[in-house]
């Protein structure tokens, strides 16, 4: 199978490639200018101006399945205003020129699994939400409709489209596990204002065998990529402190929170409430290697343990 990754560089797409590498897929990656030290196949682009390589188009000479994981980091910097249009732009304006090349190939794509994220939810509460469940309100949850909503010119014309609605990424290699560890390492780890908000977690050995299912299975429409069992920020905490063997008594009031990242990035970024489910990964039959936070955590540090001793 020849797939298409863009992202290819990033936490989940470099992880994503090695496995597709692992069984004998070819891959080819969507790379800007800005990318350094390259191999192997790829395709020049640049979303920000609208441009691909028409040329390295041809010559990857067409794709079985393209997965499209590019898009700033939403959580690396404040929002400010400038920053928000990047989130914005770098999802869509890359969703919209990518389908306009795949729309234009001669050859064809036969699925698109396209990235977006739990954020399509919003905050909910105690709510539990599945692909069915409607979106919610707040810059994340527009972000995400409108980055799915760039695929819809694919609609009805060949390609199939899979929507990639993921979690949190449990990894001690990035995100916000890596973020967290040497604050609880020392002790100092604590939950985030009342602890209450749910979390929707999933290891990144599972958030990258659910890209393979869904490949493989041709899964189409929303697809949530978390684990089945979320959990509470509270209890999150506790668990993590309890893998390391540390206390975990501070909490991190909201108005803190506020102050540091402002009021916005701070109620949608890691005080929304967000309990989802993975409906449709398990009614196509998908099992977790760690259905549960527990068992990712314990994963994830058990791996960064095992690549310290190299």
């Amino acid at each position: 199978m020849h797939v298409g990754v863009t992202g290819a560089s990033g936490l989940i797409g470099s992880s994503l490639v090695a496995a597709l590498h692992d069984r004998g897929d070819t891959t080819t990656a969507f790379v800007r200018p800005s990318t350094r030290a390259v191999t192997g196949n790829v395709v020049r682009w640049d979303p920000d101006h609208g441009n691909i390589d028409e040329g390295d188009l041809q010559r990857a000479g067409g794709f079985d399945v393209v997965v499209h994981l590019a898009g700033v980091g939403i959580g690396d910097r404040r929002w400010t205003p400038s920053r928000k249009r990047e989130i914005l732009t770098s999802r869509v304006d890359s969703t919209s020129l990518l389908v306009q090349a795949l729309r234009e190939l001669n050859q064809g794509v036969a699925l698109l699994a396209s990235g977006s994220a739990v954020g399509w939810y919003g905050s909910r509460g105690d709510e539990i939400l599945d692909e069915a469940s409607p979106p919610g309100d707040g810059f994340l949850s527009d972000v995400c409709r409108r980055w799915e909503d760039a695929t819809l010119p694919l609609h009805g014309e060949g390609t199939s489209v899979a929507l990639l609605r993921t979690g949190i990424v449990v990894s001690s290699r990035g995100g916000a596990v890596k973020k967290q560890l040497p604050l609880f390492r020392l002790g100092l780890g604590g939950y985030l204002a009342t602890g209450q908000q749910w979390m929707s977690p999933i290891s990144l050995l599972d958030e990258v065998r659910a890209l393979l299912w869904v490949i493989d299975h041709h899964i189409t429409g929303p697809v949530n990529l978390c684990a089945p069992e979320p959990l509470t920020n509270a209890q999150f905490t506790q668990l993590f402190a309890r893998q390391l063997r540390r206390p975990a008594f501070f909490r991190v009031p909201k108005v803190a929170l506020r102050g540091v990242l402002g009021s916005e990035m701070a109620d949608e970024l890691v005080l929304a409430s967000q309990r989802v489910v993975p409906r449709v990964l398990g009614e196509s039959g998908f099992l977790f290697r760690h259905p549960d936070a527990s068992s990712a955590l314990n994963w994830a540090l058990a791996l960064e343990n095992e690549i310290k001793s190299q």
